[in-house]
């Protein structure tokens, strides 16, 4: 799916391309790092940190259209850098899972009016719309054209004023090559650009001159699996430098690399997963990152010196906070919105000063919320459990009401079991079964599930990347291996009433499970399963398959 048509920051050229967004959205933070802007009773506002204080920015009045009675329902919302103009997103419809057709209308706060863009197209028909940077001109897609060439996968730049487009001499075909991230490098006219190769075991960035066309390869990584589309690059050292993310030393690493290439320094050191990049804080010479080391269940906040020469430091308090944290921190690293949950905790939520590490008030802080939630009676339990193979898989289990160790209670697995999610993760929500009508640990069912090599977890990359070419094969064995080791080490389990279910990835690997391992599973419930491996997800299914699947 396309996404984010990009200007070039003097605004006189437009890439003509567009990239997948893949980073879910959060706080909308102002410029300045000490407010953000939210929608709040129709209106759109600013809140000033730390006293929340609120000033409307874009009031109803000027989001009703001329000739209308009532606003405009703001979807969402992007404001230009200046602050005087905001594209705002609304009559939103879904294409597939995600609501990315609509209208767009532009607000102009200088002259107080508002514009429908693309009003002449079919209601909802806009997509992917975007401000250029200084606020003059909107770039959208309608009726979901896509065009292909022969040959040379092609990126151009336009000029806007004469509509000649420039066509960028990136290497490769579109058959055999991705182009899945690319930017501006800040303060030039130069573009930034990954491209992949078919198999995307491959990936190169070229540096390409916006003028002339020429590309200069970089920097060039290859993988024996997998390699993943970067996020967005941030530049240092008076875009001197730019930093990446990769696994390529066996963890997900953060790394600063040379504008020509030359040098390559890695950041964050260690036998450790950084998870989520967070923030990167170059006045400070801090980077931010999401980690666990030593749960995989879990998820804390980091932090280490920009420049490659600093220890590994836990800003999150797993002691008193055991569990999933999440951080949006505001640009200049002042403040912090700071959410948390466990598979005991519902989740909670507070503001931060981050630069002190405290909340603005005790009363909404999360001790102080977590004070007044109730504790549970019967918790999920968490285990580990190794397989005949040697392999350790997390787990949890969630027990029948008034459990008795005599007794012998049947058995139902949750599993999805592939590269795009995790199930045995300490978060609120383990332990149930969104689907069962009931209660599961009420009707005596005893709930499991385990993580499998291939499951996006922070055990390194040989572990997430596990699966390769082995699809159904590896993660099924994982699964049915620690169930058989489950099944003989606890007596209360009973081995004859066994089930396993579900959905999508899920789906397939219940039905490997059942048809690979029956002498295990006695029933099973596959929910929306993969029909064909080579018609889906290319990157670790279509050239994953095992050669019996072939």
């Amino acid at each position: 799916m396309i996404k984010n048509l990009l200007f070039k920051l003097s605004t006189t050229c437009l890439i003509l391309f567009a990239l997948v967004d893949v980073k879910a959205q959060g706080i909308n933070w102002a410029k300045d790092g000490n407010s953000y802007y939210q929608i709040s009773s129709g209106e759109i506002v600013s809140v000033t940190l730390p006293k929340n204080d609120k000033k409307i920015v874009i009031s109803r009045a000027l989001l009703t259209p001329s000739g209308k009675d009532a606003p405009i329902a703001v979807r969402s919302f992007q404001l230009s850098a200046d602050g005087t103009k905001a594209l705002i997103y609304t009559n939103s419809k879904k294409v597939w899972r995600y609501d990315t057709r609509g209208d767009y209308w532009l607000a102009d706060l200088a002259a107080n009016k508002i514009t429908q863009i693309g009003k002449d197209k079919p209601a909802s028909s806009l997509m992917f719309a975007k401000l250029s940077p200084d606020g003059s001109k909107v770039a959208y897609v309608s009726k979901h054209n896509l065009y292909v060439e022969s040959t040379a996968c092609k990126v151009g730049v336009v000029d806007i004023a004469t509509a000649k487009t420039n066509w960028l001499n990136v290497p490769g075909d579109n058959i055999q090559h991705y182009i899945p991230r690319m930017q501006w490098v800040p303060n030039s006219n130069e573009v930034i650009l990954q491209q992949l190769n078919r198999e995307q075991n491959e990936s190169i960035v070229f540096i390409c001159d916006a003028a002339s066309g020429n590309a200069k390869a970089i920097y060039t990584e290859k993988a024996k699996a997998w390699i993943d589309a970067q996020d967005e690059w941030k530049w240092l050292n008076n875009n001197q430098e730019f930093t990446i993310t990769s696994d390529k030393d066996g963890w997900n690493h953060l790394y600063r690399i040379s504008r020509d290439g030359k040098k390559q320094t890695l950041v964050t050191k260690g036998n450790y997963d950084a998870i989520d990049i967070k923030l990167i804080d170059d006045k400070s010479n801090y980077v931010y990152f999401m980690a666990s080391p030593t749960n995989a269940t879990q998820k804390y906040l980091y932090k280490t010196k920009l420049d490659g020469k600093g220890k590994l430091e836990q800003v999150t308090p797993s002691i008193l906070l055991p569990g999933t944290h999440s951080y949006d921190i505001s640009p200049n690293a002042a403040f912090a919105r700071h959410t948390y949950n466990s598979s005991t905790v519902r989740p909670v939520a507070e503001w931060m000063n981050f630069t002190a590490g405290t909340p603005f008030t005790m009363d909404g802080s999360i001790t102080t919320q977590l004070s007044k939630q109730e504790a549970q009676k019967n918790k999920v339990e968490f285990f580990k459990v190794t397989t005949e193979d040697g392999i350790e898989l997390d787990g949890w289990m969630k027990k029948p009401d008034n459990f008795n160790p005599d007794k012998k209670y049947p058995v139902v697995f949750y599993v999805y079991g592939e590269p795009a999610s995790a199930t045995a993760l300490d978060t609120y929500g383990a332990g149930r079964n969104f689907l069962y009508a009931g209660d599961m640990a009420k009707d005596g069912y005893i709930y499991i599930s385990m993580d499998n090599r291939g499951a996006p977890v922070p055990k390194g990359a040989a572990w997430r990347k596990g699966i390769y070419k082995n699809i159904g094969v590896t993660n099924v064995r994982d699964q049915a291996m620690a169930a058989k080791k489950l099944l003989a080490t606890n007596s209360f389990m009973d081995k004859d009433r066994v089930a396993v279910w579900g959905w999508s990835g899920g789906g397939s690997s219940t039905l490997n499970l059942m048809f690979q391992y029956p002498e295990i599973y006695k029933t099973g419930i596959s929910i929306a399963a993969v029909g064909n491996q080579l018609t889906y997800d290319n990157i670790y299914q279509e050239d994953n398959c095992p050669p019996g699947a072939r």
